[in-house]
């Protein structure tokens, strides 16, 4: 199971299926080579799967299936032995892949959190639909850029540096 209290409400999910396992281990492997590692792309990024976010004054604990910081806003302190659970700072992106058991949250409860705490990009993933929906935050608002499906190859904000292909988020 897993646990989340958003906007004050504890939320229990089941973990996730295979299915899910599979999407969120793709991009994952997509995006951490380039963008964690500076391999065969920019660098610069920090990315973890399933981390746990404290994010807001009550707080609100969030776990996203993956998330992203620029390095530069990501303290050391953070990867120290003894650092508390939980990271304060909001990421730069998130990414939520979607399930029957969860989409509502994710649509609804986190996405509000997301925007309150100004996590700049947001992508939805549903692997039972082959779909990646791709989200900016514009002022107070979060606006959809695009939704890339099958198994096209795509640039996406952001990580517009380097073309994903989403066949490997579905491929086992």
């Amino acid at each position: 199971m897993v646990g989340e209290i958003l906007e004050g409400e504890l939320h229990v999910s089941p973990r996730p299926r295979m299915l899910h396992g599979t999407a969120t281990g793709g991009l994952y492997g997509e995006l951490r080579g380039p963008f964690d590692r500076g391999r065969g792309g920019p660098g610069g990024w920090t990315i973890l799967i399933e981390p746990e976010l404290h994010l807001g004054r009550k707080p609100d604990k969030v776990v996203p299936d993956i998330a992203g910081w620029r390095r530069e806003r990501l303290p050391d302190r953070v990867f120290e032995p003894d650092a508390p659970v939980g990271v304060t700072v909001p990421p730069d992106w998130v990414c939520e892949v979607l399930s029957s058991s969860t989409e509502r949250i994710d649509r609804g409860k986190k996405m509000r959190i997301y925007r309150r705490e100004r996590v700049r990009h947001v992508w939805l993933v549903s692997p039972a639909l082959k779909t990646v929906e791709v989200y900016r935050l514009d002022g107070e608002r979060f606006s959809l850029l695009d939704t890339h499906e099958g198994d096209e190859r795509v640039r996406a904000e952001p990580f517009e540096a380097i073309e994903l292909a989403l066949a490997e988020l579905w491929a086992r």
